[in-house]
Parts: C-alpha cells; sequence; structure tokens
C-alpha cells in the first residue's frame, strides 16, 4: 500500500500558472482566497506541500460557496478487487469488492476521484444499478454550466436522492470535491478543519471459526493493532467461543462488538452478561438489533450503559438525519456511527455537527472499500478531529491496492500527506 505513482497522462496532476499564485496559495494563515472566480484565476492543482499543521481560514464552507467548478469529462466504471479472504457478516457475505469508481475532470485539467462501494443487504444498489446512476450523475454534471460547488452538490443530491442512491451519490460527492481541493491546491484534512494529519485504525475480525479468530488475533498483535472489531450476530455460543479465542491470542486488545443487526434485544444482552463473567468489557457494542427495531436498540443501550458500562452504537439504524435525530431525541444510542455511502458526504456533515452539539460521541467508519474512499473518509475524520472511534480498515482486507498515491499505511496508522485533495488516483484504463 502507499504506492506513488503518475497516471501516463498526468490525469491527476496539474500545475499553477505562475510562481505569483503559488505563493499566495502558501500562505495558509490568510488562505481566503480573495478572487471572485478562483476558477479563472487557478487553471490547476497544485501538488507542494504547505506547513504541517498551520491552521488555514480557508474550510469546506468557504471552498463550497466561493469555488466554481467547470466539469469537462465524468465517468464511472467498475472495480472490482479480490479480498484475502471472504468477508462474512451477520447479513451478508462477500468474496470480493464490486464497487464503482468515479473520475471528473474539470475544464481546468484537475481530476477528483470518488469511489461507490457496494455491500449486498446493507447499500441500497447493487453493482449495475450502481453504475447506471452514475452515469446518469456524470451526465447531467457533463451538460451543466460552470456553477459553485455547492450548487453543484446540490443538484447532484436531486439526481440521486435520498438513502437508495446514497453510495453513488457519496462516490460522486468525493469525487467534486477532489477535484475542487485540487483546483486550490490544499489537501482534505486541511479542508477539513486541520486537526490532524493522521488518524489510527481498529481491524476487523469478520465471522470465523475460533482458531481462524484466533490466528488473525495473533497476526494483528503483531502488526500494532490494539482494538479489534469483531464480527458477531449469527450464532451467540459462537460469538463466545470466538470472543475467548481472541481473548487468549491478543489478551490486552480493546474489542468492539459489531452484530450488524444480527441478535434479539434479549440475545445482545445475554453477549453482555456473559462476557461480564468473563471480565471482558467492550469499549463499543455495534448495531445489536435490527435497524426498524427502536425499542430494542433503546433497551439494549440503556441496560449496557447502566450495568456493563458499555455504549451502543447505531450504525444501519442512522441512515438519514431524521434518524440521527430520532436517535438524539430519544436516547436510543451513545454513538453514531458516520459511512460517506449511507448517507453521502453532505448528508454525513449534517448528522455530524447535529451528533456534535448534542453531546453523543462519534465513529467513522466504511463499506468494503479501497483506498479512494477510505482515504477520502480518513482525511475527514484527522481533519474534523471529532471521532472517537475510528473503523477505515477494509483496504487491509484485500488482496490487491489498485489506489497510487493517498495516505500511507504504517499497521493501524495512516498519515496524510499535504498532496492536493486526498491525493489517491487509479490509472483509470486498466481497471475496466
Amino acid at each position: 500500500m502507499g504506492r506513488i505513482g503518475l497516471s501516463q497522462n498526468f490525469q491527476s496532476h496539474c500545475f499553477l500558472h505562475s510562481s505569483t499564485q503559488h505563493t499566495q496559495l502558501s500562505k495558509a494563515q490568510n488562505f481566503s482566497l480573495n478572487f471572485k472566480n478562483p476558477k479563472k484565476t487557478i487553471s490547476a492543482c497544485m501538488a507542494a506541500a504547505m506547513p504541517t499543521l498551520t491552521p488555514t481560514s480557508f474550510g469546506f464552507k468557504n471552498l463550497m460557496e466561493t469555488v466554481t467548478i467547470d466539469v469537462h469529462k465524468a465517468e464511472g466504471r467498475p472495480l472490482n478487487v479480490p479480498l484475502i479472504a471472504p468477508f462474512t457478516i451477520a447479513t451478508s457475505r462477500l468474496d470480493k469488492v464490486e464497487n464503482i469508481a468515479i473520475r471528473i475532470e474539470l475544464s481546468n485539467g484537475c481530476v477528483g476521484w470518488g469511489e461507490a462501494p457496494i455491500l449486498p443487504f446493507v447499500t441500497a444498489e447493487d453493482q449495475p444499478t450502481a453504475l447506471a446512476k452514475a452515469a446518469e450523475a456524470c451526465e447531467f454534471l457533463r451538460q451543466s454550466p460552470e456553477m459553485t460547488l455547492n450548487h453543484a452538490l446540490t443538484k447532484i443530491g436531486d439526481v440521486l436522492p435520498g438513502h437508495d442512491f446514497a453510495s453513488v451519490r457519496a462516490g460522486v460527492e468525493m469525487a467534486m470535491i477532489d477535484a475542487a481541493a485540487n483546483s486550490i491546491g490544499i489537501p482534505l484534512w486541511r479542508l477539513f478543519g486541520g486537526v490532524s494529519n493522521s488518524i489510527s485504525t481498529d481491524i476487523t475480525i469478520p465471522i470465523v471459526s475460533p482458531t481462524e479468530a484466533f490466528e488473525l488475533a495473533s497476526k494483528y498483535r503483531k502488526q500494532g493493532f490494539k482494538t479489534l472489531k469483531l464480527k458477531v450476530g449469527k450464532n451467540l455460543n459462537g460469538d463466545i467461543e470466538v470472543l475467548q479465542s481472541i481473548r487468549a491470542a491478543h489478551p490486552n486488545c480493546l474489542f468492539i462488538l459489531d452484530a450488524n443487526e444480527g441478535y434479539t434485544a434479549k440475545e445482545a444482552i445475554k453477549v453482555l452478561e456473559k462476557l461480564h463473567e468473563m471480565e471482558v468489557t467492550p469499549v463499543l457494542f455495534e448495531q445489536p438489533v435490527h435497524r426498524d427495531n427502536w425499542e430494542g436498540l433503546g433497551h439494549v443501550s440503556q441496560i449496557a450503559k447502566d450495568k456493563y458500562g458499555v455504549s451502543v452504537a447505531a450504525d444501519e439504524s442512522c441512515r438519514s438525519l431524521a434518524d440521527a435525530k430520532k436517535i438524539v431525541q430519544e436516547s436510543l444510542a451513545d454513538v453514531i456511527n458516520i459511512k460517506l455511502a449511507k448517507v453521502g458526504v453532505l448528508g454525513a456533515l449534517e448528522i455530524i455537527d447535529l451528533a456534535r452539539s448534542m453531546g453523543l460521541n462519534l465513529m467513522i467508519g466504511g463499506m468494503v472499500e479501497t483506498r479512494l474512499a477510505m482515504g477520502f473518509a480518513g482525511h475527514l475524520a484527522a481533519g474534523l478531529g471529532c471521532f472517537k472511534f475510528v473503523d477505515l480498515d477494509t483496504p487491509l482486507l484485500l488482496a490487491e491496492d489498485p489506489v497510487f498515491g493517498g495516505y500511507e499505511v504504517s499497521g493501524p496508522d495512516y498519515n496524510f500527506s499535504n498532496a492536493r485533495g486526498h491525493g489517491g488516483f487509479l490509472h483509470w484504463d486498466s481497471i475496466a
């Protein structure tokens, strides 16, 4: 992972016209871009480094309202990548990644990259549907006049509305925001707040046998992972056996349990009782019951917190701002898991603002994605700096890494450079 390279036609890199413009953009503390039309002043992207962790006054809201984009090319293609091993959760099994890559090129030559993940029974779209909707959105952008990024993203929300097309919408939004950030030469982690340029993730053990779980936990302990996320929810007794095996292999690890809607409320509480007997307290219990079982979610959350000191996270239950408001108003969970593919980038930012204002903790997660989507989510998490739980591990579960550039990986640690945008790209002609 972490390969650095350029495509043959330099499709992911472009440069400023003059050193004067370069100097203007490098003054991060006064980075307000006082141009009526930045696109006419800035013909392309800047790959120059900026001072690490220097505050910038030019944030995402400024980008939305100030920078205009004029889409020259836009296209979606299948992004198929094999997994090291099957990825099994309570509701589905994945043998390979069959996502959608989005490439958007502006008239100034800057390119943005996005990814729409497809996870059966979790995302609403399958790959053929996602490809068709991506083509529709890309055609709309190609035919649209120059407009502010805010206006363009609003229009895409109309073309790809609601949860049914949230994953495709997220991929298109990623690519548009990446292209706009490239146009002004800012890395996304700075754009989203600049709190940090690194994160540390947990790593997931899917539903496997106790022996396989022991082997995986041993491997991840040697690689430096301190938090293991365990998929549960298919068989209560089997889940307990796997937990015991992991505990034996990695005695000091922190646990996150993710049931992916697999338990009844009674079963979820039984798991917590068994763990208490084993003197194991998970740091988080994610989506213990079916997403529409609001009463069960609230009941498990109350028992988990009051009796065992365990926080419960809403994942599949939070697929819109309306869901988030319900969770907050009725105290149904302590944590909300933010996944861009569930609500899109703009939808995620709305839910993040709500959760932070109401004192809920946040988790950043994903479906099963490459370093394109994980890179974008990682930049967002590092830049905002408000996530208590980070679950951005799925590129580590892939047998191949099709992404060039992007963030650097060292065990559980992801480090983001000062390259503009999220810095990752594909060799477009080689994927499909």
